[in-house]
């Protein structure tokens, strides 16, 4: 394993409470991502400016549409967000009889489904489940036993999905089929007990390697198809959140960060928690983010 001084820069400087879900549009070419817990959708604009949408509730992760807007997970379950408008519509709770469980991290497939996660408010009951979104609407739950869904990305070969518990410091990886969205052959890839950081936020290579945020460690970390740590890249904070590769040629590594995860008294030690950092010089690329197809 490697420690890399790669050149870490400030892609937005406004402070989050808890970022997440960079996600560069492949169209606009435009980074968006959110903040969970001072619920708002957000746009780094050309000049750096930045364009906000607040949302209703708390606000876990979100995918880019086909035609225009985006399906987000809330806490009120799966909803369209206008981004001309800003108007929220519920369509779906996949969990009513759960109230205080809500959406948390997802993803969208290459057939343009969007896989999301729940969790409940604690950090013990492994009362959250793993449910496919289809493009009609539909809804169905693939797994279940989850303290804090996370750790969502699938293999540029479409072959696999990982996805985890990062609170039950175990990730798995499971085979796809991704002509009907099938999950089979689930095993182990990652546990994070007894380590110094557990696995948030995700995403893949195109080489086929998968980089995560390393929260509670200060860093974003890269592994090879058997789990095992690759790269490593340290950061000026303690607490990323999540990682995603945008730019023109995807060849940035974006971080989102929380602020509100840092004790009070080593906040002026950390005067970027919160912020959107970028990562150059990596060497690799990532892969077009799909859409979703409803």
């Amino acid at each position: 394993m490697t420690k890399l001084t790669s050149e870490v820069r400030v892609a937005c400087a406004e402070i989050d409470m808890l970022g997440e879900c960079p996600m560069w549009h492949p169209v606009e070419e435009r980074l968006y991502w959110v903040d969970t817990r001072r619920p708002a959708l957000r746009r780094l604009e050309a000049d750096n400016s930045i364009t906000s949408w607040p949302m209703p509730s708390n606000i876990g992760s979100f995918v880019f549409r086909s035609r225009s807007g985006i399906v987000a997970g809330l806490k009120q379950g799966f909803c369209t967000v206008d981004l001309e408008t800003g108007d929220v519509a519920t369509l779906l709770h996949p969990e009513p009889h759960l109230a205080e469980n809500r959406l948390n991290d997802g993803r969208c497939d290459r057939r343009g489904r969007f896989w999301c996660g729940t969790r409940d408010p604690g950090n013990d009951n492994p009362g959250g489940s793993l449910y496919r979104l289809d493009p009609d609407f539909s809804v169905t739950r693939m797994d279940s036993g989850f303290i804090v869904s996370n750790g969502m990305a699938f293999s540029p070969d479409d072959r696999t999905l990982v996805f985890g518990d990062s609170r039950g410091d175990t990730i798995w990886q499971y085979d796809l089929d991704m002509d009907s969205g099938a999950l089979s052959n689930k095993r182990l890839y990652l546990s994070t007990a007894g380590l110094p950081w557990r696995v948030d936020g995700a995403t893949f290579d195109a080489e086929g390697y998968y980089w995560c945020a390393l929260i509670g460690h200060g860093a974003v970390g890269r592994f090879d198809p058997l789990g095992r740590l690759d790269r490593m890249v340290l950061l000026p904070l303690t607490h990323p959140t999540m990682c995603n590769f945008g730019g023109p040629d995807l060849g940035t590594l974006y971080v989102t960060t929380s602020s509100v995860l840092v004790p009070e008294e080593d906040r002026a030690r950390q005067p970027l928690a919160g912020a959107v950092l970028a990562i150059e010089g990596l060497g690799v690329r990532g892969v077009r983010e799909p859409l979703f197809a409803g």
